[in-house]
């Protein structure tokens, strides 16, 4: 396959995309995959129970820092622009944070699978070209309302149906800002520390 540059919205008209994954793909998309999976550590044993107190004013305020655990499924992605990066570094991620002794045991991993799996399947419908903020925007929906469906069926199932739904919507809110949007800043940022050279802008 040729390799392509592709720019922020996609690869060049009438190019192939080149899916195989290099050295440098594995190591980069593992390393974020590392080093998210401390922050879920943290996020998780300190932060997140540290903001349980909004959910006081309104049950589903803590939602709107859900996204910390979506990022790598968005990040990944758009920087390594592989098949399979998104599911890669998301459980790279949750396998890490679940070692470490995240509360959430054994299912931070199939919680890890979904978010995953979500936001790969927007990316594969794209053919892996176009990497626009609308598409990741897309894509960091798709990983929240599949991280929403497991909690609800997991760890809300008497919640009642108005709050479920406002969760929904919390949740979507804070993948759009935290994932995609601060995706595209910390790809921008990295860019200019110079350390994602070789991948495409």
């Amino acid at each position: 396959m040729t390799s392509t540059t592709a720019g922020p919205t996609g690869a060049a008209p009438g190019r192939s995309i080149d899916t195989r994954w290099r050295t440098r793909d594995i190591v980069v998309a593992a390393v974020l995959g590392v080093t998210f999976g401390v922050v879920f550590w943290a996020w998780g044993a300190a932060a997140w129970p540290a903001l349980a107190p909004l959910n006081g004013p309104f049950p589903v305020l803590q939602d709107l820092f859900y996204a910390v655990w979506l990022v790598p499924a968005v990040l990944a992605p758009l920087i390594v622009r592989k098949p399979g990066a998104a599911l890669f570094a998301e459980m790279v991620a949750a396998g890490l944070s679940a070692f470490l002794g995240s509360q959430w045991g054994a299912d931070t991993l199939l919680s890890g699978f979904v978010q995953g799996a979500a936001a790969e399947l927007i990316f594969a419908f794209t053919l892996y070209r176009t990497w626009s903020l609308p598409v990741l925007a897309i894509a960091a929906v798709a990983s929240a309302a599949a991280a929403w469906i497991h909690d609800w069926a997991v760890y809300y199932p008497d919640v009642a149906l108005e709050i479920q739904l406002a969760r929904g919507v919390a949740m979507a809110i804070s993948a759009i800002v935290i994932a995609a949007f601060g995706s595209v800043a910390l790809v921008r940022s990295l860019r200019r520390a110079g350390v994602l050279e070789g991948f495409p802008d």
